[in-house]
């Protein structure tokens, strides 16, 4: 069964176009090795919460935006020798392509489905 990769961020809004760019070339490089499918999605209706929230979670500033991506990979044996990759691919480097916000707030994790319909 396929495997997903899942992210949330918060991207400083002023930094929409850079994310983009940057998302284009991370998408390609894990589309090279492999992943199904990579989906990029700008927050627009992500409400606060008061115990816990999207916001909250990776704490977000009032010039930032909220994003969520996840990769879909074949199967989690396929992602986990594409992660290795796509981490030494020159592509992937900061020089090349430095991510455009606080990658210590990055949220992400490694998910099983277990429904698709």
């Amino acid at each position: 069964m396929s495997y997903v990769d899942g992210f949330i961020a918060a991207v400083p809004t002023e930094k929409k176009d850079e994310y983009i760019a940057h998302a284009k070339i991370s998408a390609m490089v894990f589309k090279d090795y492999g992943a199904l499918k990579v989906v990029e999605t700008w927050g627009d209706d992500i409400p606060d919460g008061e115990i816990t929230s999207f916001p909250m979670s990776v704490k977000c500033k009032a010039n930032e935006t909220v994003v969520l991506s996840w990769v879909i990979w074949p199967s989690k044996d396929v992602r986990d020798v594409a992660w290795q990759k796509t981490m030494e691919d020159p592509r992937m480097q900061e020089d090349q392509n430095p991510m455009p916000f606080d990658g210590e707030r990055l949220i992400y994790g490694g998910f099983n489905i277990i429904l698709e319909e």
